[in-house]
């Protein structure tokens, strides 16, 4: 017998089910209004909103180096700075007569042609952190260098802005939630792909154990098994940050009955939908055509998150970052492109980030260390494409210990993304007034 049919009948067709909805916990009446929203053919709930505005946000885990990303060919600081790794004139793509992209970033230069791409330089916060885990606390948080904080600045966003939504108002794609989907009220799962859904627990298990979670989670669905898989990435993979799962008191209130029906629901959306955009090979673009058919498929989902990891690149770093800026620039093209295929592409804003960028001055090593200041990139349809801020600024007596001084505060850039595309208070979220980076046409 399916369990959890049986439920779902059950509470669909009892009195029991109408009357507890008015006394129970709003966590449960939400988990009662999707089934029912299900069941009526709405895969989404109302309050979710599947044709509002979306975020997708791509971290570049280990501190990409923005110096061979934006590339100022034309200073001869930056060529003094890296004798072996500064590239040349003849070997970017060209954006202006100053700056231009590292050349793996043919995918880049498309969008930046079609109008699509936008780049803010010089993107950092004051008394930068070279750890990765600190920084990207920092990154997640929003919070001050000298500050510490639980609560992401995503969840802070969905606690504000997003109440009623289901669990899926934010999506992760990888095995563990970031730390900036946490919240007051738990929201946001993380996945690794349709038939291997499960909610993250906060314990360990030993090898060959089950994590109390997901045991929890099995008994209430009467021995549901996803198939498990192994998250793949480099150094600093995946999702980065102290980890932001829930509690398992979190878990119990989120209930696995809720669980279960968004199992269901992005099972059926990712299926819903088919690509219509080639992507290339590799983790970046998998995880991306999964967004791009849950996207076209009609899940009510807010803030996508995806990883790409391995950019720290402290010794041979042409041929890695040649390796990443490729699978970046042309699974991000594909996104884009199947996204506008899709009838979707207005809707949706992408936005990258990395915790550090990295020195001014190559090591011995060929490679550099970690740094501060860099550029960030924005995608879509509605940007005022091209550069944005201040080119960083090379000369010696300019740097910060050796490193690009900020001019561009990233939580005035989270600030424009709240106010001008998820189109809520960026201070009610952020804590505090930054000035919100105007980026959209």
């Amino acid at each position: 017998m399916n369990t959890l049919h049986t439920r779902r009948s059950f509470l669909r067709s009892s009195a029991l089910g109408g009357a507890l909805t008015a006394t129970v916990p709003s966590f449960l009446a939400a988990t009662f209004d999707q089934l029912n929203a299900a069941e009526s053919g709405k895969l989404t709930q109302p309050k979710t909103g599947k044709d509002e505005r979306i975020l997708v946000v791509v971290q570049l885990a280990g501190g990409n180096d923005g110096l061979n990303t934006l590339v100022p060919f034309a200073d001869d600081d930056y060529h003094r700075a890296r004798p072996k790794l500064g590239l040349k004139a003849n070997q970017v793509l060209r954006l202006t007569d100053a700056v231009g992209l590292h050349p793996a970033l043919a995918g880049f230069k498309a969008l930046y042609d079609e109008g699509q791409f936008a780049a803010v330089q010089s993107v950092g916060y004051p008394n930068p952190n070279r750890s990765h885990f600190r920084s990207t606390d920092i990154w997640m948080t929003a919070t001050d260098s000298d500050r510490f904080s639980n609560k992401g600045w995503l969840g802070r966003y969905f606690d504000h802005a997003c109440a009623g939504a289901d669990a899926t108002v934010g999506l992760c794609v990888g095995r563990q939630a970031p730390l900036a989907f946490a919240g007051k009220q738990p929201q946001g799962v993380a996945l690794e792909n349709p038939e291997a859904y499960r909610y993250v627990d906060t314990d360990t298990p030993g090898e060959g154990e089950m994590a109390g979670g997901e045991s929890f989670y099995r008994q209430m669905n009467a021995g549901h098994d996803p198939v498990d898989t192994e998250m793949s990435g480099g150094s600093i993979g995946g999702v980065s940050g102290s980890a932001a799962v829930t509690s398992p008191l979190d878990f119990l209130e989120r209930t696995a009955l809720d669980a279960q029906v968004s199992s269901d629901q992005i099972r059926a959306l990712s299926r819903k939908a088919r690509n219509q955009a080639t992507y290339p090979a590799g983790r970046l673009a998998n995880d991306l055509k999964l967004v791009a058919r849950l996207i076209a498929g009609g899940l009510g989902t807010r803030v996508y998150y995806v990883s790409q990891g391995g950019y720290d690149t402290h010794t041979g770093q042409l041929p890695s970052h040649q390796r990443l800026l490729t699978e970046l620039g042309g699974s991000l093209q594909a996104f884009l492109g199947d996204l506008r295929a899709l009838g979707q592409l207005d809707r949706v804003l992408v936005l990258t980030f990395s915790e550090f960028g990295r020195r001014v001055a190559e090591n011995a090593s060929g490679g550099t260390d970690h740094g501060a200041g860099a550029p960030l990139f924005l995608f879509g349809n509605s940007l005022k494409a091209g550069l944005h801020g201040t080119p960083p600024a090379l000369k010696p007596g300019d740097l910060v210990k050796g490193d690009v001084k900020f001019t561009t505060d990233f939580r005035s850039v989270y600030a424009g993304v709240l106010e001008n595309w998820l189109k809520t208070s960026s201070e009610a979220v952020l804590g505090r007034k930054h000035d919100p980076l105007r980026f959209l046409a």
